[in-house]
């Protein structure tokens, strides 16, 4: 930790371990930023994956379109989640609540980073099961615009990121 700070007093001012951050990182780590460029894309993957369950399933597998269902009210709840820290964060009014419903219900058991953790993790799986599935063909034309485009944002963000702090830290 910096001279200057004391570690309860660190809220996400510093890099931990690498040097004090500066406007942009501390952008980087803002609830709005995070929400436009992982939590909504992540409701997007999740929210088309309902859809295309939903069709598949019906009529033939009504388990599978149930199943779609729920994803679906489970990405629009993280949805909701994801606007509502976006916009305590653009109105300065803090939130309490987690960006996602896993990592609400991690809070239960003060592990909502874990749970968070988790969250990404499914939602990198509905990518790949989309992809490997050929259930990316089932996307309407605009429902793939909207995929690409969460895809896009999302990869590009990560990567700017990535890029930024590696270049700040070697500068």
């Amino acid at each position: 930790m910096f001279p200057e700070q004391k570690p309860e007093q660190n809220h996400g001012e510093t890099c931990p371990g690498i040097y004090q951050a500066d406007r942009i990182q501390k952008f980087f780590i803002r609830p709005f930023f995070l929400t436009l460029t992982i939590g909504i894309p992540f409701c997007i993957f999740k929210g088309l994956f309902g859809l295309v369950a939903i069709r598949v399933g019906t009529p033939s597998h009504p388990f599978l379109a149930d199943f779609g269902w729920l994803v679906v009210a489970w990405a629009a709840t993280d949805f909701a989640m994801n606007a509502v820290r976006a916009s305590g964060d653009l109105l300065h009014i803090p939130t309490r609540l987690e960006y996602c419903t896993l990592a609400e219900l991690g809070r239960l058991v003060n592990r909502p980073m874990v749970f968070l953790a988790v969250d990404t993790l499914l939602s990198f799986s509905i990518i790949c099961l989309m992809l490997w599935s050929g259930w990316i063909m089932q996307l309407t034309q605009p429902e793939a615009s909207l995929w690409y485009a969460a895809t896009t944002l999302n990869l590009i963000s990560i990567s700017l990121v990535s890029l930024y702090n590696e270049a700040k830290r070697t500068a």
